[in-house]
């Protein structure tokens, strides 16, 4: 028997669950409504035109999502006057932002970071129409310690 071999019959297998993207099939669906939106219209339309568009896409994709929802903020055990609206809540789990511009800057993905704090969600999604090609970028909310 290798060293390897025997490396290997010591060490536990690590579960390939641990190492999954949560929520992966729905982020896929919703690239995909993207990159469909993408291909069709090219670049250089207005965001509320690929929030509209997109819209129509996720309806023909069968993806579920919330339009423009309203988000409350809380300071301090109160809610502020102050509220947020992401372009979509897709699967009632992921935040979904667009952009037209001509790259994703730190700008855009601490907004979607409040945008998950203030809803309470794990997974945002940022998709950029801007670029000649979809820009996509995940963003995952983790808890600091």
């Amino acid at each position: 028997m290798s060293l390897i071999e025997q490396q290997e019959k010591r060490e536990p297998q690590k579960n390939a669950k641990e190492h999954e993207l949560i929520y992966k099939d729905e982020i896929y669906a919703i690239v995909g409504a993207a990159m469909e939106v993408a291909n069709e219209l090219g670049s250089g339309f207005l965001e509320a035109v690929y929030q509209e568009a997109l819209a129509i896409e996720f309806e023909e994709q069968r993806i579920p999502f919330i339009s423009q929802p309203s988000l409350e903020i809380v300071y301090k055990g109160r809610k502020l006057v102050k509220e947020y609206f992401p372009d979509f809540i897709c699967f009632g789990k992921i935040i979904v932002e667009i952009k037209a511009i001509k790259q994703l800057t730190s700008i855009e993905e601490a907004q979607l970071l409040n945008y998950l704090k203030a809803a309470d969600k794990p997974v945002g999604l940022l998709l950029n129409f801007g670029t000649p090609k979809l820009e996509w970028k995940r963003m995952v909310m983790t808890e600091i310690h």
